[in-house]
């Protein structure tokens, strides 16, 4: 069932959530249910904007007065990060935003929240990372966020995994210069010895009954462990379905997105 359209008047805060291509998101279904429940006078509205054109996006977002800030999505999270007149610690160390914030003078504050929704709703299932071990598996927009916000967090053992050798290398670098409490381990196919496995690639998305770890490393999740998915669709993937068989505990990638959205709406004002 689609959420009814939001009312929009002349009183209504608009957030643009800018990307190319923008049809995929499903961000504006599920802000604009939530602000609907809050009681916030605001809309979350897609639009496709290329590459060339974000400054001129950007350029424009100073002078809209309705708008409290907007949200970015993929491809353009490092362009905006590079526009923007101030950035969060975080996104200074990730050089990318997802989220930008208008002040009354037309300044645009950038930060990058994926991190920050995946904490919240690993807390609401249960567990801190605080002290504990991880495996975070692709270490694109997402996944570079989740690993950055897990050793803020204080996560004391990591243990990372990408194809692309030279994000690998940046995302260990990251980590031993703005985190050096937390030790990282080499990559093994033994997961019995992590608390928390994340898989931050698209693997599993839309029912392709892809993993995004082989089987036989399936096999050795530690029952108790905390598995995390950051795919919106289906909401139980294939991996998750196979930890939670393993008793594990499980956390959705709409779990992630549902308190990504919260945050979204307390940064831009719009509710407590």
């Amino acid at each position: 069932m689609t959420t009814p359209p939001p009312t929009i008047t002349g009183t209504t805060r608009v957030i643009p959530i800018i990307g190319q291509p923008i049809r995929q998101v499903r961000s504006p279904d599920l802000f604009n249910a939530l602000a609907a429940r809050r009681g916030a006078d605001a809309v979350l509205v897609p639009i496709e904007v290329a590459p060339a054109d974000v400054p001129g996006f950007v350029a424009f977002h100073r002078t809209w007065r309705n708008s409290p800030g907007f949200v970015v999505t993929v491809p353009h999270k490092r362009a905006v990060a590079g526009l923007a007149d101030a950035l969060s610690p975080r996104a200074a160390r990730l050089g990318a935003v997802n989220l930008v914030v208008r002040d009354a003078e037309g300044r645009l504050a950038g930060d990058h929240l994926d991190g920050m929704g995946f904490l919240a709703a690993a807390r609401a299932a249960g567990f801190d990372p605080a002290g504990r071990g991880a495996l975070v598996v692709g270490l694109g927009g997402a996944g570079s966020a989740i690993v950055d916000a897990l050793c803020e967090a204080g996560l004391a053992r990591l243990a990372l995994r990408d194809l692309d050798a030279a994000r690998l290398d940046w995302m260990r670098d990251l980590v031993r210069a703005a985190f050096p409490a937390a030790a990282l381990l080499p990559d093994g196919a033994d997961l019995s010895g992590h608390d928390l496995v994340v898989n931050a690639t698209p693997v599993g998305m839309g029912g392709t009954g892809g993993l995004p770890v082989p089987a036989t490393e399936l096999a050795t999740l530690r029952p108790g462990a905390h598995v995390a998915d950051v795919v919106t669709h289906p909401a139980e993937t294939p991996f998750l379905a196979a930890a939670r068989a393993r008793g594990c505990t499980v956390q959705t990638g709409p779990a992630m997105t549902a308190a990504q959205m919260e945050e979204f709406g307390r940064r831009l004002g719009l509710f407590g």
